[in-house]
């Protein structure tokens, strides 16, 4: 694909002078169309609008009749200009009637133009034509409601229904531009934008997931720090949100590393609509499958009492921390004895609940602590490097003491995971309790196991 014209913009094209009376001379266009031309086109904006308001459906149709009949590029590029100006300047969407005519006549007459447009087309080409695609997609779901509304579902159900033939077309070429992109710096932003509009519509979603265009999203979510950054993440956080309405793209979302970096993006974010849509997508995914297990075990409950303490201005918002706050801390209650364990050790922040010092607990679940290459032990000892709260440093001594007694090659894993050193620094610290449970851990990590199970804290 080429990228010719790609940094021409809408006005600079408008400036052209079209020769309209050559295309009728050619019969390209008729002599109505020519008519018709001639009244919109070069004209203030005000007078354009009267204009749609007498007889919007016809400039319509001569619009898309001249993308249909004639391939010369900066023609073409023209009236794509025309109708975006018309669709987002004028006011297509204060003129319901002129909306339903114009959806009927793109999507019943012209499918594969659109298509074409999209593969064949220049950068200024491709861009519009998914642009006013998605705009239309949008405003005819408004028509379809308002139909609904007024009793006129049936009709307009026919009208507005053939259209979705020419997703799954555009789907593609969104998905080809997000793996190989045409432009440089503008192919994403501008297809991530068209998703965030089209993913509304159910046929896309499932379009979409069977391109495997769920994982071409993830590596986009990630931090961001420039306006024109922060706009690509809102919007890719956009469409994730929207999918975890949709079952199947929610499978896809639990294989990858979704939400690992939507935690991160809500971590390191100050932009409100950005941890808005974050905060509402996690709280979709937080009853699906996993979702709430990896959530507690990525400290997603932290985060979220982090960010009910700031001052935030939106309902939404709000209503949706204080939903996922619950929704936590329900699951962790459901956990079994090790998980809840996990999460108070992931959590960072320890306290006397019984399981510390419940034995059976230890015989239990000793051979737990193995797992993922004895993640757990190692943030235990980490802890004492990184906490300054005097009970938490007290308690992940005496766990440590209770790991070596109860693991049968304790000592040697202990000392492999240079512990010895940490706790040995913490024998002179100021709280009494840090320090009688730091001296039991030494203890017990220089007497053999024999000996060490006789000392009691």
């Amino acid at each position: 694909m080429t990228t010719e014209n790609a940094e021409l913009t809408t006005e600079e094209v408008l400036r052209r002078d079209i020769p309209w009376e050559t295309y009728m001379t050619t019969k390209l266009i008729t002599g109505t169309g020519l008519q018709l031309l001639r009244r919109y086109d070069k004209k203030a904006e005000s007078y354009k609008a009267q204009l749609l308001d007498d007889d919007g459906p016809g400039y319509v149709r001569v619009f898309v009749t001249i993308l249909r009949d004639i391939f010369k590029e900066e023609t073409v590029e023209y009236v794509l200009a025309l109708i975006d100006e018309m669709l987002t300047g004028i006011q297509l969407f204060y003129c319901p009637l002129l909306l339903e005519e114009s959806i009927e006549f793109i999507g019943h007459n012209d499918q594969k133009l659109s298509i074409r447009l999209l593969w064949k087309g220049n950068w200024f080409i491709q861009e519009k034509s998914c642009k006013i695609l998605s705009l239309t997609v949008s405003a005819r779901s408004k028509v379809q409601n308002g139909a609904d509304a007024n009793g006129d579902a049936s009709s307009s159900k026919k009208k507005i229904t053939t259209i979705d033939d020419v997703l799954a077309g555009v789907v593609e070429w969104l998905c080809a531009q997000l793996k190989k992109p045409t432009h440089p710096t503008r192919s994403i932003p501008s297809t991530i934008n068209c998703l965030s509009t089209l993913l509304k519509e159910p046929v896309v979603r499932s379009s979409f997931v069977r391109a495997d265009g769920v994982k071409l999203l993830v590596p986009l979510i990630s931090p961001a720090s420039t306006q024109q950054s922060i706009q690509l993440l809102y919007e890719t956080c956009l469409c994730v949100w929207l999918l975890s309405y949709y079952e199947p793209a929610i499978e896809y979302l639990a294989t990858s590393r979704a939400l690992p970096r939507l935690i991160e993006v809500v971590k390191g974010s100050t932009k409100e609509k950005v941890v808005r849509v974050v905060i509402l997508t996690l709280r979709n995914l937080l009853s699906k499958g996993t979702f709430s297990a990896h959530m507690v075990d990525l400290g997603v409950l932290q985060i979220v009492q982090s960010l009910k303490a700031q001052a935030w201005s939106d309902e939404d918002l709000l209503d949706a921390l204080n939903q996922l706050e619950q929704g936590l801390k329900e699951n962790i209650k459901k956990l079994s004895s090790f998980d809840k364990y996990k999460q108070e050790v992931l959590l960072g922040h320890l306290d006397w609940s019984p399981m510390h010092k419940d034995p059976i607990f230890w015989r239990e679940n000793i051979n737990n602590f193995e797992e993922n290459d004895f993640q757990i032990l190692r943030v235990l000892i980490t802890i004492l490097d990184t906490s300054s709260d005097a009970r938490t440093l007290a308690v992940a001594c005496y766990d440590l003491s209770q790991f070596i007694q109860c693991h049968s090659a304790g000592r040697i894993i202990v000392n492999d995971l240079k512990a010895k050193e940490r706790v040995m620094r913490l024998l002179n610290h100021e709280n009494a309790e840090v320090t009688k449970n730091a001296l039991l851990c030494i203890q017990r990590l220089f007497l053999g196991a024999k000996y060490a199970s006789f000392l009691q804290a």
